[in-house]
């Protein structure tokens, strides 16, 4: 460990939580230079879904270099590229009634993503002003991490922190306040001090916020309010997509279109960085160049995207494979609540993007402290890091999963019989 710590800044995270070296990873299992196995229940913050090395999704991409195809095209036509933007458009967007949304390539991460949405926003707009919402993440650069509301991370900006104004997310005050009512007096007031905004974005899934989900019914009034005040939805989608939900877009299940999606994370379906904005053709006021990046043309990443959309989205049966798992997991979640804190503990997110939330972040801290020494990798979120999340693969064994969910199990065990024994003395 002497090389991490000696020359590696003091910013890594979790390999403070995981203190190995990992030389090897298989499905949903990571191996240590020593031979040990942990299940993964954290896929690479969702970057993951498909697994480590999914070996279809491997050959694709060995058969792609052996034939000495384009590594890095900037924004150039490529084989690749037509490929992933045919695959996209046939296979997820068309078939959900997007066929008149256009795909951008950004710079190669999520929060890459983000920015050219917020600026595409303003640009189409004429205004400055976005609503973003409390807990909401949307990444660590300039725009985007404006619209971040975590304190810690926006503390490592070293600068202010301008153009948006917070409300508050779905159930915030409690499930009986009306979010969006007073959202919509203030936007109606002209006294409110809200100037008229470009755009909303949200996550339906609120990923390090702590798992919060909105419903259906608030997505929808939602989508009616941006029309009424004529503000662009732009929903991040990049931990709660690619089937993380159970559907291949979290929103699907609300009937609801954004006019912008972005996407990242498990895009590529191999762990590659690939990144873009998609959204509604009259939107696409760009002029050449006008939003850039070196990074954008990622071939290797385009020709696992495609086969990964291939393979496991040509139809239904992925997605209810990833609905029976998530019913499994949450189910378990709720037995795990039921037997160590009824009255403290509580079933967070939706699908395979669950949670267990603790009363405060020490006990989720210790759960996955516990699990890690079970052979179990697991990380927390929300506003006190007190939410165990569960990421598994989707692509995980029944077998493997109830393992990893036993291993759970039995870090809630020990860390609540230790938070009980330490209250006691």
């Amino acid at each position: 460990m002497n090389t991490f710590e000696q020359y590696e800044s003091e910013v890594r995270s979790y390999c403070r939580s995981f203190p190995v070296v990992f030389s090897k990873a298989k499905g949903a299992s990571l191996f240590t230079e020593d031979g040990r196995e942990y299940i993964d229940f954290l896929a690479g913050a969702g970057t993951l879904n498909y697994g480590h090395n999914h070996p279809e999704l491997k050959q694709a991409l060995l058969d792609y270099i052996e034939s000495d195809g384009l590594t890095h095209g900037l924004d150039m036509h490529s084989s690749a590229k037509e490929s992933l933007i045919n695959t996209l458009q046939d296979v997820i967007l068309k078939p959900r009634g997007l066929k008149n949304y256009v795909i951008q390539f950004t710079g190669p991460t999520g929060t890459n993503s983000v920015e050219a949405a917020l600026k595409l926003a303003r640009k189409k707009t004429g205004r400055e002003t976005v609503i973003a919402f409390t807990n909401g993440f949307h990444g660590v650069s300039g725009a985007a991490l404006s619209c971040t509301g975590n304190q810690h991370h926006r503390g490592g900006a070293g600068t202010s922190l301008h153009n948006v104004v917070r409300m508050p997310y779905a159930g915030y005050f409690g499930e009986q306040a009306d979010t969006l009512a007073m959202m919509d007096k203030m936007l109606n007031d002209p006294s409110s001090g809200i100037d008229q905004p470009a755009a909303v974005i949200l996550e339906v899934i609120q990923g390090e916020g702590g798992l919060n989900s909105a419903s259906a019914e608030w997505l929808r009034k939602l989508r009616k309010l941006c029309d009424k005040h004529g503000m662009l939805m732009i929903i991040d989608d990049i931990q709660a997509g690619c089937g993380r939900s159970g559907d291949f877009f979290s929103f699907e299940f609300a009937g609801i279109k954004p006019d912008i999606i972005t996407l990242s994370k498990s895009l590529s379906g191999f762990g590659l960085p690939l990144a873009v904005t998609v959204f509604r053709k009259d939107l696409d006021i760009w002029k050449p160049g006008e939003h850039n990046g070196t990074f954008r043309g990622n071939n290797h990443a385009f020709v696992t995207a495609s086969k990964t959309l291939r393979a496991f989205w040509q139809d239904d049966q992925f997605s209810s494979e990833i609905k029976e798992k998530g019913q499994m997991v949450r189910q378990r979640m709720r037995k795990i609540c039921d037997r160590f804190g009824p009255a403290s503990l509580k079933v967070k997110g939706r699908c395979m993007m669950s949670g267990i939330e603790c009363p405060d972040g020490e006990l989720a801290d210790a759960v996955v402290e516990e699990s890690f020494k079970r052979g179990l990798v697991i990380e927390t979120c929300g506003n006190q890091d007190q939410v165990v999340k569960c990421f598994a693969p989707l692509t995980i064994s029944h077998e493997k999963l109830s393992k990893g969910l036993d291993i759970l199990e039995q870090a809630f065990a020990a860390a609540s019989s230790k938070a009980t024994q330490a209250a006691a003395s």
